[in-house]
């Protein structure tokens, strides 16, 4: 079973890459099921009812989320009944919506696993022992897939290994950047520390590049808007295999040419 997985999509650039390059990775490869973070979809921060309809409509089969859950307030007229929606896990109980998912594939079941770092965020619950308290609810899952919302490297890294043959795939989202460790880890878990972001290419990681400058010039507040402009779509092509690990890990890159 092939899944794709998108890199944050950032606002409506993010929105029109993902449209227009999902169906020439469909025609390149055999993919089964796609995940993608929406986390920035709407304008760079957080995610609308409609904006989701939007992308589920493009053939996005779950959208992930992070530190920008909670930006649009509309969201939470849908959170708690819209499963294809998956926030962090490790908010605190009580939290609307769910931090995982179980979706039937071809015959077999996916958990995907939204979790949100500690390190430069939000002072949630442990990913760690959250992670391990998951891991006894699905562990009749045919295949568990962990998206990673996280700042620091080492956090990323750490986690992977912490979690190395016990899912089938982490893959770290947040930063934009995509990071070239691809690998399959020696227990069978695919890992990657960022995957990166789908959004305008002329920018500092979705934001207008002038509005990111003034504010490391000057210190001062800045509005942060996503730029315009051509897109990039990062993400990862990934093979599962019969018993529940990670064959193969592709990382795959699209630009607009302008």
């Amino acid at each position: 079973m092939n899944i794709l997985v998108l890199g944050d999509i950032v606002g409506r650039v993010g929105r029109k890459g993902v449209k227009e390059v999902i169906p020439k990775i469909l025609e390149k490869y055999s993919v089964d099921f796609i995940i993608a973070n929406g986390e920035n979809a709407a304008g760079g921060n957080g995610i609308t009812p409609e904006i989701a309809k939007e992308l589920f409509a493009m053939g996005i089969n779950v959208l992930t989320m992070g530190n920008h859950t909670w930006d649009k307030k509309e969201l939470f007229a849908i959170i708690n009944d819209e499963t294809r929606i998956i926030r962090p896990a490790n908010y605190p109980p009580g939290t609307p919506g769910q931090g995982y998912g179980i979706f039937k594939v071809k015959g077999k079941s996916i958990a995907v696993v939204n979790l949100m770092g500690r390190v430069f965020m939000s002072d949630l619950d442990c990913p760690f022992r959250k992670m391990d308290e998951l891991l006894s609810e699905l562990h009749k899952a045919d295949y568990i897939v962990v998206d990673f919302h996280a700042e620091a490297t080492s956090e990323k890294v750490a986690l992977g290994w912490y979690l190395d043959g016990k899912v089938s795939l982490v893959f770290g989202t947040h930063t934009h950047v995509p990071t070239a460790d691809e690998r399959i880890l020696p227990g069978g878990t695919a890992y990657i520390t960022d995957i990166g972001m789908s959004g305008p290419i002329n920018s500092v990681i979705g934001v207008k590049t002038n509005l990111v400058l003034q504010k490391f010039l000057t210190q001062m507040p800045q509005r942060f808007e996503s730029a315009s402009g051509p897109y990039i779509v990062s993400g990862i092509v990934v093979k599962l295999g019969q018993r529940g690990m990670a064959e193969d890990i592709i990382r795959i890159q699209y630009i607009e040419r302008e």
